[in-house]
C-alpha cells in the first residue's frame, strides 16, 4: 500500500506563488511516474503536470511558463512550483503515484487552492 500525502495549498491574490508538495510512502516497488492533477467545483478532476525518475516532464497547456514540477528521488517527493496564479487555477490539486508496470494509481486527499477574483 502507497500513502500520499499533500501540503502546501491556500489562499493567494492573482499573480502569487505557491509550492505544493507530494510524499509519498509505505511499499514502494517499481518505477513510477508522479503528478498533479486538479478538480475545480463542478468540473472533472484534469491533468496538470507530472514526472518521471528521469526527471522528464509533461504539463498541461494552461499552466505550461507558470508551474514547475520537479522531484527528489531519494525521499519519493514531488513538488509543484506555481507562479503567476490566475483565479481559474483555484482547485483543489491531487498528488498523483503512477506505477508504470502495473498501472496503478495511488491519490492524495487533496489540498486546496484558492486565487482570489
Amino acid at each position: 500500500q502507497v500513502h500520499v500525502v499533500e501540503s502546501g495549498g491556500g489562499l493567494v491574490q492573482p499573480g502569487g506563488s505557491l509550492r505544493l508538495s507530494c510524499a509519498a510512502s509505505g511499499t514502494i516497488f517499481s518505477t513510477f511516474v508522479m503528478g498533479w492533477f486538479r478538480q475545480a467545483p463542478g468540473k472533472e478532476r484534469e491533468f496538470v503536470a507530472s514526472i518521471t525518475e528521469g526527471a522528464d516532464t509533461n504539463y498541461a497547456d494552461s499552466v505550461k511558463g507558470r508551474f514547475t514540477i520537479s522531484r527528489d528521488n531519494a525521499k519519493n517527493t514531488v513538488f509543484l512550483q506555481m507562479n503567476n496564479l490566475k483565479p481559474e487555477d483555484t482547485a483543489v490539486y491531487y498528488c498523483n503515484v503512477h506505477y508504470i508496470m502495473y498501472r496503478l494509481d495511488y491519490w492524495g486527499q487533496g489540498t486546496q487552492v484558492t486565487v482570489l477574483e
